[in-house]
């Protein structure tokens, strides 16, 4: 089973060419992982991410996969795998802080989610925003240039340094994405596509 970091180092060495066209074939078609069991009233979404990462003078970063969300306000588990379906990642988030199991069983812990990730893939991820983002809501903390739609949901907003918009709602929230954040001289990009209804 190959781990994060392999995978990122086959993008790594593609050319900007083909990781845009291994995005947006991931996106219209990965496997996606099995929705996450558990008791209780939880919000859930499945779907695909893209990840990419361009800096000047570097070859582009890119990686994409599928993801299962399961949020029951006290816990947190979000599972990611690869294109074609193979674990890369299993996150959790709870009381005690978040932990990051990986696909060969090796577990990293850090404080918060958004920590964990940027330690392990190099990049920050918004973990801890998307729980309110997911759900088509701003959330906590200042938020700038907010448009809205005719029915007063969220379109497109800056918060906590991104710059998100959000289409294709359904009755639980936004069907795709859109995050841009600039980090340093690195240009960070990501792409939630859900592609199916939460339960509750």
């Amino acid at each position: 089973m190959m781990g994060f970091m392999q995978i990122l180092d086959i993008h790594r060495r593609a050319g900007a060419w083909l990781l845009a066209g291994a995005a947006a074939l991931a996106l219209a078609g990965c496997a996606g992982p099995a929705r996450i069991g558990g008791d209780g009233a939880a919000f859930e979404r499945t779907g695909r991410f893209a990840v990419n990462v361009t800096e000047a003078g570097t070859p582009p970063e890119a990686v994409q996969g599928g993801f299962s969300w399961r949020d029951s306000g006290r816990a947190l588990q979000l599972d990611l795998v690869t294109p074609l379906g193979n674990t890369l990642a299993r996150v959790t988030v709870d009381a005690s802080g978040a932990s990051l199991e990986h696909a060969d069983g090796t577990i990293e812990r850090a404080p918060d989610a958004d920590a964990l990730l940027a330690r392990v893939v190099g990049a920050s991820l918004p973990v801890s925003n998307l729980r309110d983002w997911l759900q088509g809501r701003a959330g906590a903390g200042a938020v700038s240039a907010m448009e809205r739609d005719e029915q007063g949901r969220p379109l497109a907003f800056g918060q906590a340094g991104w710059q998100l918009r959000l289409s294709r709602y359904d009755a639980f929230g936004p069907g795709l994405l859109r995050l841009e954040r600039r980090d340093g001289a690195r240009q960070i990009s990501v792409r939630l596509a859900v592609d199916a209804a939460p339960r509750h």
